[in-house]
């Protein structure tokens, strides 16, 4: 134990220290810090790094690049998300809920990019019968896709060198390991060390990496926030009802991280939703809709589509009022509910306030406030809002109703869908389809919103 040392790694920023502490000096994560095992350094045998004419600096007018440098993945949905579709030499890191369907997802893109390129993929997680059972059973073409079950990762860069694939799919960064780091796999240092073995001999030899990551129970992606630094994109895999899943970027050096693709699960794996402007709307078969639902449309990227917002207020029972939202930040319904009180009239500060989305959509957009204003004026009255009516606007302090960007394109979406009115800012009026109702201040939205049938 003498030529052995210890040291504690946070989990979360990688951070080092000789002793454990509570909470991390850099990120202040608290109890992040995990004992790891140090082997001692190698000598290096005195070598140094020569300069080549392959390594020598180069004017960016003479880097060529070649055709097929950008090429789809045969997932319309992940090629959205990915800017256009795969750059060769990049490194794409997946992570989400276990069970959420990123080997799926994954299983299902190396089989469409198969038919074009070399591809491998590693799993770490699940032996090879159990990997072609699944493929078999989400009724994939089998011949042309490589298997390979060995985690350490000096084993795996041999055999990259060696095969040259065009497309890598890691299941997952977890279970890989390295002879060199002392620490089991899935610490720190292992997923540090390996992801940067991968990352750069991906790069080397143009390979397209994926990388599966596992996630903490607060969301994140586990391992040390370096990872995410050193992929060029960072996906996140979400389900968002019965069926439904969201996979959007956090970060994307070849394209937008406003971009996100819809698929839905069934029983042959998941299926790409092209076309998601009703998704998330609820038929009533020609019904008005009940009191304390609003109708709006969302921009997400280049696509856009209507969602329902759900409100509901009950007496308070214990003297305060509580706020019940998930899907739309607390505190903005909060500072909705304020600006309601101050320039509506309306009073909130003695009831419990429940915010739902249909179909769980998670909703962080600035024109959501006004229909959120809505949906809470018509569950405090109990008067159900005007039929076919959307409506988009932002709420300032002050009570005003602020200008959205792409009002033209929120309105072809909700007339595309049956929505005959809109309820929108005043400096957003201009041609559309919908008959418009601009207003300026909440209370002027009100008052439209109880003269209207």
């Amino acid at each position: 134990m003498k030529d052995k040392a210890l040291q504690f790694v946070c989990t979360q920023c990688g951070r080092v220290e000789t002793k454990w502490l509570g909470r991390c000096p850099d990120c202040g994560s608290w109890n992040s810090f995990e004992e790891e095992l140090v082997a001692p350094a190698q000598p290096s045998g005195g070598k140094s790094a020569q300069i080549t004419t392959e390594t020598k600096p180069l004017s960016l007018d003479e880097i060529v690049v070649e055709p097929g440098f950008r090429y789809e993945s045969g997932i319309s949905e992940l090629d959205r998300v990915l800017g256009g579709g795969v750059m060769r030499g990049s490194s794409i890191l997946l992570g989400g809920e276990p069970g959420i369907g990123k080997s799926t997802l994954m299983l299902q893109m190396i089989e469409k990019c198969s038919f074009d390129r070399s591809v491998l993929y590693v799993s770490g997680e699940e032996s090879p019968s159990q990997v072609k059972l699944r493929a078999q059973r989400l009724g994939l073409s089998l011949p042309k896709i490589s298997i390979f079950c060995d985690t350490r990762i000096e084993v795996l860069v041999t055999v990259l060198q060696k095969m040259k694939p065009q497309v890598v799919v890691v299941d997952s960064l977890q279970t890989l390991s390295s002879g060199e780091v002392a620490s089991p796999a899935g610490s720190v240092n292992q997923i540090r060390f390996c992801s940067t073995e991968l990352v750069g001999i991906s790069k080397q030899l143009g390979i397209s990496l994926f990388l599966v990551g596992h996630v903490t129970k607060e969301g994140v992606l586990a391992g040390p926030k370096v990872i995410e630094h050193l992929v060029d994109t960072v996906l996140y895999f979400d389900q968002v009802g019965s069926g439904i899943r969201l996979i959007r970027a956090a970060k994307n050096r070849f394209g937008s991280v406003d971009e996100i693709g819809i698929f839905h699960m069934g029983e042959k794996g998941l299926t790409a939703v092209p076309n998601p402007s009703s998704f998330f709307i609820t038929d009533r078969e020609g019904q008005s809709a009940p009191a304390g639902i609003a109708y709006t449309a969302v921009v997400e990227g280049t696509r856009t589509f209507l969602v329902e917002i759900q409100a509901l207020t009950v007496p308070s029972k214990n003297g305060f009022s509580r706020v019940y939202s998930d899907k739309i930040d607390t505190a903005r319904v909060t500072r909705i509910a304020a600006i309601l009180e101050r320039h509506a009239q309306i009073r909130l500060n003695d009831q419990d306030i429940y915010v739902n989305v249909a179909g769980g959509m998670k909703l962080s957009e600035v024109s959501i406030d006004l229909p959120l204003a809505l949906a809470l004026w018509s569950a405090l009255k109990g008067v159900s809002l005007p039929s076919s009516l959307v409506s988009f606007g932002e709420l300032s302090l002050a009570g005003e109703v602020r200008t959205v960007g792409f009002s033209e394109k929120r309105e072809k979406a909700a007339s595309e869908l049956g929505f005959e009115r809109v309820l929108l800012p005043k400096s957003n009026k201009g041609k559309g389809t919908l008959k418009q109702y601009p207003v300026d201040t909440i209370k002027k939205a009100l008052g439209v919103c109880g003269t209207i049938g």
